[in-house]
């Protein structure tokens, strides 16, 4: 976890200011010793017909609210409401690069944050399910492919992570920061030579 911290320390994420956007949000990539390494915690969407991302997988985290001071702040808060985790400013590692939607007009940022091993969990109604997935295994070459996935009945081919064999595949912003966070921490994906664009 120590050499995770120091990457993200070093490492200057590039800050989306853009006044054409009007939706902007927040997510937490969460990490915690594990048996094989750092684990990452996902979150499965509970499906409802007015969340564009109903039922995929993804990282805690929502809209960022007007009360919000930043998006530090909505990321905390989102984390709380959604797996009930209370981040502390100790417990943040870093922060990854903004990213735009593609399909989706909304701005994301992400922050990185460690997090105990027997940290509970308490999922609220906006969430399906959850589990930690450690990064020794996101790695494995097998997982990785170009798959079609259905996005709101149209088909279409992304870069993706098989996980298990209950879950969707991990696709578009999540997967596009898991991506940039293992270039930053000096293990990238190696089977992928460029950076996708989802």
């Amino acid at each position: 976890m120590e050499s995770i911290r120091t990457s993200l320390h070093c490492y200057s994420p590039q800050i989306v200011s853009d006044a054409n956007v009007t939706r902007y949000a927040s997510v937490a990539l969460l990490l915690r010793p594990g048996d094989d390494g750092p684990e990452v915690l996902f979150i499965q969407r509970a499906s409802h017909p007015n969340d564009p991302w109903s039922g995929n997988l993804g990282f805690p985290g929502g809209r960022i609210d007007p009360e919000d001071s930043d998006p530090l702040a909505a990321a905390v808060r989102e984390t709380a409401e959604e797996v009930g985790i209370i981040l502390t400013p100790e417990q943040l590692l870093g922060q990854l690069d903004d990213y735009h939607g593609i399909r989706v007009p909304v701005l994301v940022s992400c922050y990185v944050f460690a997090v105990d091993k027997k940290q509970p969990i308490q999922a609220n109604e906006e969430v399906e399910r959850t589990f930690w997935m450690s990064l020794n295994t996101l790695r494995q070459v097998e997982r990785h492919a170009t798959r079609k996935v259905d996005w709101h009945g149209n088909l279409t081919e992304v870069p993706s992570i098989h996980i298990d064999e209950i879950s969707p595949v991990l696709w578009g912003l999540t997967y596009r920061f898991i991506y940039r966070f293992f270039s930053i921490i000096g293990t990238p994906l190696a089977e992928c030579t460029t950076e996708p664009i989802l």
